[in-house]
């Protein structure tokens, strides 16, 4: 390899939409074993991998709360649908070889382990690839909030935050064409600028712990392990005031 990975413990947050077939719904069992690929692909580094997935491709509790049903119940039909989607990746990492545990916030001991910060842990320790699903367990909170919240406990050294997009932008470049990536950016002015990466709560529990986080596009071959190898993949997000911006 030549060189160590730059990272030990990492946390994939993978949105449902990067399982979902045609009109970003259900899950296509192809689209879910290539994400599997990548994640193997970084673990046989000899990285200590974790997983939060969403459920977008399911269902969404905030639009169905919109939609005039109560809030609580749509956000736990929605940590449903991650435990699904939990589920089938677990199916995608053991076809191609790796041992990995589904953790749920909700019980439900038939299907997955009930969520023990220290067994997630002695499961990193055993080279085993984790899948936290359920969310945290409470409405209102999302995933994005449960990623930030399981790699701060199980001691994980970075969010990689795996979109479609190759990056954070100053706007929307689909309707700005002005609009510049990120190539360095930190928590506050994410906040401050609303810049879209991950919700308010996500991201003030990362600038609290020193939580770093990378957004990156994962639909791009070898992005994932390019960005272990040290190549400047993406955006990196952290507690750093210093703002650079791709000069391209």
């Amino acid at each position: 390899m030549g060189t160590s990975p730059r990272f030990k413990r990492i946390l994939i947050k993978i949105s449902g939409e990067a399982l979902a077939g045609e009109g970003e719904l259900g899950i296509d069992t192809n689209k879910t074993f290539s994400l599997a690929g990548q994640i193997k692909e970084v673990h046989d580094l000899g990285l200590e991998v974790a997983v939060v997935v969403g459920g977008g491709n399911m269902i969404r509790g905030e639009t169905l709360a919109k939609s005039g049903m109560d809030r609580a119940t749509a956000d736990y039909m929605g940590m449903l649908g991650t435990i699904m989607n939990g589920l089938a990746l677990q199916d995608a990492c053991e076809k191609q070889g790796m041992f990995t545990r589904v953790l749920s916030a909700i019980e439900m001991k038939s299907v997955a382990e009930p969520y023990i910060r220290r067994r997630a842990v002695r499961h990193l320790e055993k080279n085993r690839v984790i899948i936290f699903a359920g969310g945290t367990g409470n409405p209102y909170f999302t995933t994005d909030t449960t990623a930030s919240l399981r790699a701060v406990e199980v001691g994980c050294e970075v969010i990689l935050k795996a979109t479609k997009v190759d990056g954070v932008y100053t706007a929307d470049p689909k309707k700005d064409p002005s609009a510049k990536r990120y190539l360095q950016v930190s928590f506050m002015e994410s906040i401050k600028h609303r810049l879209k990466v991950m919700d308010s709560t996500a991201l003030s529990l990362c600038m609290d712990n020193n939580m770093p986080i990378i957004v990156f596009d994962i639909f791009k071959a070898g992005n994932l392990r390019k960005l272990i190898d040290g190549e400047p993949i993406g955006t990196l997000i952290s507690n750093s005031e210093e703002v650079i911006l791709d000069g391209r």
